[in-house]
């Protein structure tokens, strides 16, 4: 739906021209057209209000939030495509151990990863703790890692990466699932994967690689398993799951760089940032969005559980746990200029036309400044009924 222009300020002028000239139409009954045109406008606006913060961030060699500081460095690789570079997001090991290590370990993962194509980003962990990667804030951290690279290098979110070695891996267990609406593809190196959430991987690829002699914590025998939930979970959902699992038998926590065969097997993959059928489990760090679905963070609870499916116009609430679910629209999930039918558990809830919604595009541009998931209708799931937005 939304075209995806470097220059910021030719962007800016084009929505502006084309909403301006139908500003009569309702703000709550939008055409096609005028919605692509605000939806156009909007992100413009948003990526130029990110830049400077992004253009400090980077002169700084940093980001922050709150009271946390995440350092990184970057590396260009290949010549740009025409729609936009891929980013590569590196996280280093080490977790629990002596700030000095994880400097170490950070300087060790600069140079161990080269893509084809893309940038190179490697941050240092804000945090010397075991579950550095994937404890708060870093679901934060990666939101702004990708807008401030959107802006600054003309990365495509549909073209972000995320892999990490031994902490790192753990990182890449917990935050693959969790963020999976952000990636086009995943891979763990020599990591735990405790209680990563598997299912919300459906519509991600997700490469796993480790020594056969990778004892420690059970790595070996854990991420063999893994690959074996994985290949359940493939024949189960056929298309989705999309996996590959290395144990390389001779080797320890060190796989003598085995592990790069990841790069181009992930390269090959373009994030669908609108898959037709969606799993989203909550984990124990909370989101409020998940691909095209949402819900309020005021109660939500690890564990909610939603599935729900669009073929054509008709939206099929398969499973739901949640109090209060959301499902976001667009005219790429489905045609808005005829009516949508919504079904909970076999039974048809809702069946009426969902106009395009001014509040409902500026909304979703702020949340995520994501050219593929912009939304212009909104719709509420509450005690077994469905509402417009």
């Amino acid at each position: 739906m939304h075209q995806y222009y470097p220059n910021l300020t030719k962007q800016l002028a084009v929505g502006l021209a084309i909403f301006c000239a139908s500003a009569t139409s309702a703000q709550t009954n939008l055409s096609r057209k005028q919605a692509d045109a605000l939806a156009t406008t909007e992100l413009a606006a948003q990526m130029a209000i990110q830049k400077p913060k992004a253009e400090a961030d980077r002169d700084a060699k940093e980001i922050k939030y709150k009271n946390f500081t995440l350092k990184y460095t970057t590396q260009i690789f290949g010549e740009k495509p025409a729609g936009g570079r891929s980013l590569w997001i590196s996280l280093h090991g080490g977790g629990g151990t002596t700030p000095k290590a994880n400097d170490q370990q950070w300087e060790n993962q600069k140079k161990l990863y080269q893509p084809a194509e893309g940038v190179y980003f490697v941050p240092r962990s804000p945090q010397n703790v075991w579950n550095m990667w994937h404890d708060y804030p870093m679901d934060q951290f990666i939101a702004e890692i990708i807008k401030n690279e959107v802006v600054l290098d003309d990365v495509n979110p549909d073209k972000v990466y995320v892999m990490g070695y031994s902490a790192g891996g753990d990182g890449t267990f917990q935050l693959g699932p969790r963020l999976a609406d952000h990636w086009a593809a995943v891979a763990m190196m020599a990591g735990h994967p405790g209680d990563a959430e598997i299912l919300n991987l459906k519509n991600v690829p997700f490469t796993a690689f480790v020594g056969g002699k990778d004892a420690a914590y059970k790595r070996n025998e854990l991420v063999a398993q893994w690959g074996k939930r994985m290949d359940s979970l493939s024949a189960t959902y056929k298309g989705s799951f999309i996996h590959d699992t290395h144990v390389y038998p001779d080797m320890p926590h060190w796989m003598g760089r085995k592990d790069t065969i990841a790069l181009p097997w992930m390269a090959a993959y373009t994030r669908d940032a609108l898959p037709k059928d969606v799993i989203w489990v909550q984990d124990d760090i909370l989101r409020d969005q998940f691909y095209w679905l949402g819900r309020p963070l005021d109660g939500a609870k690890q564990g909610q559980m939603a599935r729900v499916a669009v073929k054509g116009n008709d939206i099929d609430v398969i499973e739901n746990t949640n109090n209060i679910l959301y499902i976001y629209l667009n005219d790429q999930l489905l045609n808005l200029d005829k009516k949508v039918t919504v079904s909970i558990h076999g039974k048809k809830a809702f069946s009426a036309k969902v106009a395009r919604n001014t509040s409902v595009i500026k909304e979703t541009v702020g949340m995520r400044m994501d050219k593929s998931l912009i939304f212009s209708g909104k719709l509420m799931i509450k005690d077994g009924k469905v509402s417009v937005m």
